[in-house]
């Protein structure tokens, strides 16, 4: 008889054991028991990250460092499966919109420079209008426009109304075939962007974890590269056409005639190559007020 009581209490321990090893499966989050995430990047400014990308680069922390050892990355992002949200639009309620300014740099615009061909890439009458103005507008800045015009970059990092972006180093394209910008290695992509973290963050003021592609161009491949700097990408729905504009007229035109509640209107303030945006920029103040919409930060927009 004590033959089958112990193959009993042997089959109860096996049943136990078995229910304690699912228990404790589903505890520690294995693969199996969570949804996998999406490889599509997220384009729903409705959908917010889950870090805020307008916190500063604190100066103690590299923007290369892992997830956990940076307070801007978000958690879990070199996990295969994420990638940064891409952004086009604000919310469509409301009235809105955010101007964004695109500080472009490549070695032949800074051969331009140097040489005598172009006299300046950087539009300070466009400053000047916003801050007559007291309006706010976000600022996406190369790495070399930064370092080649220092005090520009701190009269914009000073005023409280502006924020600051990252635009790349030296405006290289993350695809091929990219309206003609040299295409950057793959293996550099995510040290350029934390690089041009890094000379942008001395400058101080409202800096962001915001980043924009050069030319809008990017593929999965970029922004798997890009996951690990807790990064929020940032494209637009309304298209000044600003850069080799031959008058202001265009410029006024293709903004108000596409912009509406929670645009992100993309303009230059490279002067030697949208050498119009200044003239066309107070006319596209005067339409928008007149719509009555309001220019905010990509932060106010997006509600960071």
């Amino acid at each position: 008889m004590r033959t089958p009581r112990l193959l009993l209490l042997a089959v109860s321990a096996a049943l136990a054991l078995s229910a304690c090893a699912r228990h404790t499966t589903a505890d520690s989050g294995s693969p199996v028991d969570r949804p996998l995430a999406s490889a599509t990047p997220s384009v729903a400014p409705s959908v917010a990250p889950s870090v805020d990308p307008t916190a500063p680069v604190p100066p103690s922390a590299s923007p290369t460092s892992p997830p956990s050892a940076s307070p801007t990355s978000p958690p879990g992002a070199t996990r295969a499966g994420l990638r940064p949200p891409v952004v086009t639009n604000g919310p469509r309620t409301g009235n809105k919109v955010a101007l964004t300014f695109d500080a472009d740099m490549t070695d032949s615009m800074l051969y331009n420079l140097t040489s005598g061909r172009v006299p300046s890439y950087a539009n300070l009458k466009i400053i000047e209008t916003l801050e007559s103005r007291q309006l706010p507008a976000t600022f996406f800045l190369t790495g070399k426009w930064a370092e080649r015009y220092p005090d520009v970059t701190r009269r914009l990092a000073a005023n409280p109304l502006f924020e600051l972006g990252n635009h790349t180093y030296k405006h290289e394209s993350f695809t091929p075939h990219c309206y003609h910008l040299p295409q950057i290695p793959p293996n550099r992509m995510t040290e350029d962007v934390a690089h041009t973290f890094r000379v942008i963050e001395p400058f101080g003021g409202h800096q962001t974890r915001y980043f924009r592609f050069p030319g809008g161009c990017y593929d999965d491949a970029a922004l798997q590269a890009l996951a690990p700097l807790g990064i929020t990408v940032i494209q637009w729905d309304v298209v000044s056409g600003d850069p080799f504009a031959t008058a202001a007229a265009p410029i006024v035109h293709a903004v108000l005639s596409q912009v509406r509640p929670g645009s992100i209107v993309v303009l230059h303030v490279t002067e030697g190559n949208a050498q119009f945006t200044d003239e066309a920029l107070p006319p596209i103040l005067d339409g928008l007020r007149a719509r009555g919409l309001q220019p905010v930060t990509l932060s106010e927009l997006l509600g960071h």
